[in-house]
């Protein structure tokens, strides 16, 4: 297993000398912790841009552990000043839980409060809350109308849901064309989730024609963008498609980055190369290990999924090796537990993170009754 390559409660009370500001030193830390000591100091202070940037470093535990009490403190500080993009996140971390407890009524506010201060991304969460009846009255053609306002201002995850809504028959009977004229919108704005919705109609949407090549295009620009789901599926389609690969086992690459971001799909998608000998020779141990840890990624589902290939590669395992396996599947659980839809690399360029349950709300509201994903075999 590789380490991911991508991708936050202290107290607040702060000990004052009298007449002397306390200073961190910089002897003995790193450039990047150098760095966080500095945006703390300024967050302190007020300044609102470092409390955007030390909330990111939060999110992504970069100079810092990751801490999401942390995040939605400083984020919350930003928002209280009056930042719009601030107010959206916050929002969004009230309507979902990260860092805070679930409050959707805050939730509705900040996010109203950031609409009205022209925030593109504001109006979108503020249709979402609309289209699902979170807090509100479901109200499909008013998060509609508001996903448009959105596209306007140039939201391109805007456009990917007015494209599901169509697709799915949200605000009317199903409508495919225009559907996949919003994906085109949201890829035009450069939304990796508009992307990779376009991707998967053009790789695995039985009814759509299939064109492998522009697939692996538009997917493998969602997943350079760092969203998993598409890194899931574009390794999938490079391994059973290798002369699309940019280089040698860049699909095995796309698709081990993407169990490290915890889609359990992509776990069993290892265990069955593994289980079959299809990226080398067989493996059944390592085989059982992808699946165990697929396990502990999606619960209950997948352990009646995986039962039957677990059992048969567990047949003629010593009890010792069986527990072994399943020691080193929690080990590996415990560093990649903190699941992800998105892998941030750089937080002073991408001060705002969708999070895991972002994604969610997109199968929660489109997702057919019954409908299941057949990518991970």
């Amino acid at each position: 297993m590789r380490t991911s390559f991508r991708t936050p409660r202290i107290p607040l009370l702060l000990t004052f000398f009298v007449c002397v500001a306390y200073q961190p030193s910089s002897y003995g830390m790193s450039p990047e912790e150098t760095k966080v000591a500095r945006l703390q100091t300024d967050a302190q202070r007020g300044a609102i841009g470092a409390e955007l940037e030390l909330a990111a470093h939060y999110v992504t535990g970069t100079g810092v552990p990751r801490d999401a009490s942390l995040a939605a403190h400083w984020y919350e500080q930003a928002a209280r000043s009056g930042d719009a993009d601030a107010q959206n996140q916050i929002g969004h971390f009230y309507q979902v839980g990260f860092g805070v407890p679930i409050d959707i009524a805050r939730a509705r506010n900040w996010y109203q409060l950031a609409a009205a201060s022209g925030s593109a991304s504001g109006r979108l969460n503020l249709g979402v809350l609309y289209l699902l009846g979170l807090g509100v009255p479901k109200d499909a053609n008013l998060a509609r109308q508001l996903f448009e306002e959105a596209v306007g201002k140039g939201n391109g995850t805007a456009a990917a849901y007015l494209g599901a809504m169509y697709y799915f028959g949200s605000a009317g009977p199903p409508d495919r064309a225009t559907a996949e004229k919003w994906f085109e919108r949201g890829v035009k704005l450069h939304d990796p989730i508009a992307g990779y919705n376009l991707g998967s109609l053009f790789s695995v949407t039985p009814d759509h024609p299939h064109d492998f090549r522009k697939a692996a295009s538009l997917l493998r620009d969602s997943a350079l963008a760092g969203y998993v789901p598409s890194m899931h599926s574009l390794g999938i389609l490079l391994v059973n498609h290798p002369e699309l690969e940019g280089a040698t086992h860049e699909g095995l690459s796309f698709v081990e980055t993407a169990a490290e971001a915890g889609e359990w799909r992509s776990s069993v998608f290892l265990g069955i190369l593994a289980r079959d000998g299809r990226e080398g020779a067989v493996d059944r141990k390592s085989a059982l290990l992808h699946f165990e840890i697929a396990v502990l990624q999606g619960g209950e589902e997948v352990e009646h999924l995986l039962r039957h290939d677990i059992d048969k590669l567990s047949t003629d395992l010593a009890a010792d090796e069986r527990a072994s396996i399943s020691s080193a599947a929690h080990v590996w659980y415990e560093q990649h537990h903190f699941a992800r839809k998105f892998i941030v690399q750089d937080p002073n360029v991408a001060k705002y993170f969708p999070l895991p349950s972002y994604t969610e709300i997109i199968k929660e509201a489109f997702t057919p009754r019954g409908a299941s994903s057949q990518q991970s075999r």
